[in-house]
């Protein structure tokens, strides 16, 4: 049988279960033999926890009232990138979505409706309401209960609760994966022609995020010992809006887009005297305003406030929020709420062209994990999961074809200490511990930084190991030291501000750096 870009049948595996990994395994198996492999159950990934929607422009004459185009998706994507942005890949991404959310649609993804036309939501930095959405604020929920069904009624096979700890080679290509299984089980592996890489991000970096559990960073870890190329990986989104309690979870961008404001605590409206566009300025802005205020006030909260909405608005339009507001005592339609900035998105990733093949042969990423340069520096709101839907199914078209990811500017080689034996230590480094990797990154590699502490973040991340024992939670600190060490080396080498990266020492956009970083571990099949 033939493939889209391949002249046989392939053994293809694929890693991760968001978006990104599902819709790339129901449009591969058309063609191919695949095995989707996730280390919890299908599904479980950060596109079920999305909540704003999924930004598209569809057919004009389906939305009376709305003026909008592709191309002003495309510029909004290129405005908020800061001069990052891939043009080609935002005309591919954003002009191709309308097939991808076409496509979640006729596979059973039931999107908001009003009077019979499917609503839309405005969110920051966008110039025209094109946010689709699903049970108000569970859209992620929704495509991945539509895509899971659509995997296991298809010609595949689905491996949960299994964790790939490597990628196996041959000559330089990647020839399948090492398995074991979660928590804790005997290491097996899976022959394959092709691997798609669609673990998702890298929250879990950070001591605040709003990703779940499961985001490590495990694909990029991945890819960059078997001698992937990686690009923009200083290039972490904060989102400014965190449910400031134990346990919050995100505050949609969305509210913000139905009219919620941001206060301090004295009730000042701060955003308006920031940014012309208020609340709804790009996040990274939002993001440190938000951050400034809350050091002027001693570390205290910032407060979103919707009471003008009316509780019944909310309620209705935010579903899962107000649950969640409620179940911590909040009543957001009569007060403010406590919100806070957290690690939210990677921009940066594994090196991949449009159709997500990167610099190893055989070795294909998309979604979160991978860089096509759709997001520059600061990611335009609910383009994640368009990305992740688009790119997909073009990997899933271009298997089998030759090629890899070619960028112009050569990755920078870097010297990273290898994963250390079961109970072994290199020299007298020390063992990490996961809370203080969190820490450090959130100090170091945060909404601002400086040459100083990324240099001491450095040093203290180069002196410590990670011990792999065969636990899942083992193989991921392995997996965050290994992502941790090239991040802070990214940013401490970016010596400007741009987007999300901002140096407190190098405060304004230096045009040197109009250009992508991109990494590479010395001695590795790649360099």
């Amino acid at each position: 049988m033939t493939g889209g870009g391949g002249s046989r049948r392939l053994r293809v595996v694929v890693v991760g279960s968001g978006i990104a990994g599902m819709t790339a395994a129901v449009e591969a198996s058309a063609h191919h033999e695949v095995v989707l492999v996730t280390k919890g159950v299908l599904g479980e990934a950060t596109t079920r926890y999305a909540q704003g929607g999924i930004a598209v422009v569809l057919d004009p004459v389906a939305r009376p009232g709305v003026e909008d185009s592709v191309a002003a998706h495309v510029a909004d994507t290129v405005t908020a990138g800061a001069g990052l942005v891939d043009r080609t890949s935002a005309e591919a991404v954003c002009g191709e979505g309308p097939e991808a959310v076409a496509a979640l649609m006729r596979w059973g993804t039931r999107f908001d409706r009003v009077d019979g036309r499917l609503a839309l939501g405005l969110e920051a930095a966008h110039s025209a309401p094109r946010i689709l959405h699903a049970d108000g604020d569970a859209t992620g929920a929704e495509i991945v209960r539509a895509l899971a069904a659509k995997v296991r009624a298809g010609a595949l096979i689905v491996r949960e609760h299994t964790l790939v700890t490597d990628l196996t080679l041959d000559g330089g290509a990647v020839t399948g994966v090492t398995c074991v299984g979660v928590p804790s089980g005997r290491p097996w592996t899976l022959e394959a022609d092709a691997v798609i890489l669609a673990t998702g991000g890298a929250g879990q970096l950070y001591a605040h995020t709003t990703n779940p559990a499961v985001a490590t960073g495990d694909g990029l870890a991945l890819a960059l010992r078997a001698g992937a190329v990686v690009t923009d990986v200083e290039m972490y989104q904060f989102h400014p809006t965190r449910l400031a309690v134990p346990g919050g979870g995100l505050i949609s961008e969305a509210v913000r887009g139905e009219g919620a404001v941001l206060r301090d605590r004295t009730g000042r409206r701060f955003m308006r005297d920031v940014h012309p566009d208020a609340e709804l300025a790009p996040r990274d802005v939002v993001a440190r305003e938000i951050a400034r205020v809350m050091l002027e006030q001693d570390g205290e909260p910032v407060l979103l406030d919707a009471t003008h909405l009316g509780a019944d608005f909310l309620a209705g339009r935010f579903p899962g929020l107000d649950a969640r507001c409620r179940a911590h005592g909040l009543r957001w339609g009569e007060q403010p709420i406590p919100v806070t900035p957290a690690a939210h998105y990677f921009m940066g990733g594994v090196r991949t062209d449009l159709d997500g093949r990167s610099s190893v042969p055989g070795l294909y990423a998309v979604g979160e994990a991978a860089c096509t340069g759709l997001h520059g520096a600061n990611r335009l709101a609910s383009n994640s999961l368009l990305e992740g839907a688009v790119t997909a199914r073009r990997c899933a078209a271009a298997l089998g074809a030759p090629g890899v990811a070619v960028w112009d500017g050569e990755p920078t080689p870097y010297a990273a200490e290898p994963v250390a034996g079961t109970g072994q230590a290199a020299g007298d480094a020390q063992p990490m511990e996961r809370r203080e990797l969190q820490e450090t990154l959130w100090v170091a590699a945060g909404l601002v930084r400086d040459g100083a502490t990324l240099q001491a973040a450095a040093d203290t991340l180069a002196g410590w190991t990670a011990a792999v024992d065969g636990t899942t939670a083992a193989y991921e600190d392995a997996n965050l030291l290994e992502v941790a060490r090239v991040v802070v080396m990214a940013a401490l080498a970016r010596e400007e501000s741009r987007g999300a990266h901002f140096r407190s020492d190098h405060p304004d956009r230096d045009p040197a750096f109009d250009r992508h970083l991109s990494w590479v571990r010395k001695g590795d099949p790649a360099c």
